[in-house]
């Protein structure tokens, strides 16, 4: 009593590559934007933490300052 196995959900290659291309522009619709305003709050966190040590130090000369808290850039 062999049963007979029917494949009607079989993966095949186009498939395979339409999800990948759909997958792709999904995760880059999504993903930009996200890193977008990731970078934008790191930016504008490290630009203050900059300042605020920039105004801590502000006595001392211009080279040890960039030593201790580094580039506004």
């Amino acid at each position: 009593m062999l049963a007979k196995v029917e494949r009607q959900n079989t993966i095949t290659r186009k498939n395979l590559v339409s999800s990948l291309m759909i997958g792709l522009i999904v995760g880059l619709l999504a993903g930009l934007p996200l890193g977008w305003l990731a970078h934008q709050f790191y930016a504008e966190r490290r630009l203050a933490d900059v300042l605020v040590c920039r105004e801590k130090n502000r006595n001392l000369p211009e080279v040890q300052v960039q030593a201790i808290c580094g580039s506004r850039f």
